[in-house]
């Protein structure tokens, strides 16, 4: 394993590679060594050495951290998982129970809340669906309705978790966070964000891994903002290589967190821009998955950064291609 940052590209100085006198060349992108690079999901199979997958956000709460609500109630959130699939989703992931402290929510009602949506957006299309959950009785009831990724929290705090996914062969998503579920963790320290949450997500895979996990179903989130400060949370997304290079699909979920609240000085009706660039950030540096609430936004951001990357051609190409350019439509 390594846990180094990303090696230099080569060894050779400007001179004699036609670089102009001072300039700097450019390291490029961040090419993890993915230990399973192509992952069939459900009916969908992405290839994360050329694509970046969009995780829409469905959240059947009533105090949901974004939306406060607005799509607790069945019609509102299966609704709004169909229009992100129609704005360009490739997964949506549906929770009913927030991170943030709070009261415990058993299983029954839990299932109650995300049970109905996953089986209703499942019937409607072949997308990605994730559950986020940490209980296993609400990852069985899931499964059971269509979902083929759990999405976890809270590090396989509970075990039975990973032996849930293994004994139906769907994907899990390995966060890192501290805190028993739903509970304060004040004051979190780190002597190194980074290596520290790099060897717990190491550790948690191998676990997942002997509970019966294959490794190519394993996807791995290093937790911005969970236990984390925005200190943190910006180390992490700036070195974020060092959590890609474990060789699993690095999930990226920096949508609207407090980390780009407080670094913008933004209210959460305003963090649509810092979170498209914390995401393209997280592109840049192996992510493969970024987990976000404005779709559309996010959609275009993605496809142009696979652009500049050159894994996906322009939609089309007419500037500069004829003798003569028209002129510029008027939107």
């Amino acid at each position: 394993m390594s846990l180094n940052s990303r090696e230099p590209r080569s060894g050779h100085s400007a001179a004699g590679t036609g670089t102009a006198p001072g300039a700097r060349q450019a390291a490029g992108p961040y090419l993890p060594p993915l230990l399973y690079p192509v992952h069939k999901i459900g009916a969908r199979t992405l290839d994360f050495r050329r694509e970046v997958a969009l995780m829409a956000i469905i959240n059947r709460t009533p105090d949901s951290f974004y939306d406060a609500g607005a799509t607790y109630a069945l019609d509102a959130a299966v609704g709004a998982a169909l229009a992100a699939v129609h704005d360009g989703a490739d997964w949506v992931d549906i929770g009913g129970v927030p991170f943030a402290p709070g009261p415990a929510l058993g299983a029954a009602q839990e299932a109650a809340r995300v049970v109905p949506v996953i089986r209703a957006v499942r019937e409607a299309t072949d997308v990605i669906i994730s559950a986020d959950t940490f209980l296993p009785a609400v990852a069985e009831a899931a499964i059971e309705a269509g979902a083929t990724v759990i999405n976890d929290t809270t590090g396989l705090h509970n075990p039975d978790l990973a032996r849930v996914a293994a004994e139906s062969g769907v994907h899990l998503v390995i966060t890192h966070s501290l805190a028993a579920p739903r509970t304060v963790f004040p004051r979190p320290q780190y002597a190194d964000v980074v290596s520290e949450v790099a060897e717990f997500l190491h550790r948690r895979s191998g676990y997942a891994q002997e509970l019966g996990v294959a490794p190519e179903k394993i996807i791995i989130d290093p937790g911005h903002d969970l236990n984390k400060n925005t200190l943190h949370s910006l180390e992490l997304t700036r070195r974020l290589a060092e959590i890609a290079s474990l060789g699993y699909p690095v999930l990226a979920a920096v949508s609207n967190k407090d980390f780009i609240g407080e670094t913008l000085d933004a209210p959460k009706s305003a963090r649509v821009e810092g979170s498209l660039a914390a995401g393209v950030a997280s592109i840049i540096n192996g992510a493969r998955i970024l987990r976000m609430h404005n779709v559309s936004a996010a959609r275009s951001a993605i496809r142009m950064t696979e652009a500049i990357l050159g894994w996906r051609a322009p939609a089309y190409l007419r500037h500069n291609m004829g003798d003569v350019n028209e002129p510029a439509a008027q939107e």
